[in-house]
């Protein structure tokens, strides 16, 4: 588990403004330099994410196996995610996921830096989701215990670079998203 956020720049699933403010203390910038230039680091590097992926080869880009029968089968989804909303939306889009996760709804990093406070967002946008019927699906240690700091409880899926003991901590873990209907039947 990540205890400590001081380990360097990369924390897997972490937001954007928090990967974007560690690196920037470890370069010697103070909280309030940081501060005042996020919100346009967020505009900026958005903006021409999303303009270099619109001329990207994503043809290799592949969806695990079940994604989208799993989401299809959610109740209420919304996309939490450490991405800015611009870069999120594009690679869905790509995807073809867009359909499951409309504007408006969901959180995004470039909204709230801690990762936690995500969950309350998302949670309002759905209307005031309560905190005990949401099931966050993620593939970080992050991911399982930014959830249940929440409140929320957590499905792991091994599809990226962590094992199954590694996202021990999440309520249930898979190998990938095919058993996720069966998985949030046995969390309700």
């Amino acid at each position: 588990m990540y205890g400590t956020f001081a380990e360097g720049p990369d924390v897997p699933g972490d937001t954007a403004t928090a990967h974007v403010r560690r690196a920037l203390r470890a370069a010697g910038f103070d909280d309030g330099e940081i501060d005042a230039g996020l919100a346009a680091w967020c505009r900026t590097f958005s903006a021409r994410y999303v303009e270099l992926l619109a001329a990207a080869d994503t043809s290799h880009w592949e969806l695990g196996p079940g994604t989208q029968d799993a989401l299809a089968a959610v109740e209420q989804p919304a996309l939490l995610t450490g991405n800015p909303p611009a870069v999120a939306h594009a690679r869905i889009i790509r995807l073809g996921l867009a359909r499951f996760f409309p504007e408006g709804q969901g959180a995004f990093g470039c909204e709230r830096e801690d990762r936690v406070e995500l969950f309350a967002l998302a949670r309002e946008r759905a209307g005031d989701w309560p905190a005990e019927r949401t099931v966050a699906v993620g593939d970080t240690p992050l991911d399982v215990s930014s959830a249940h700091a929440a409140g929320c409880r957590c499905v792991a899926v091994t599809t990226g670079r962590f094992a199954a003991e590694e996202l021990g901590g999440a309520d249930v873990v898979l190998a990938n998203l095919t058993q996720l209907a069966a998985a949030l039947e046995r969390l309700s």
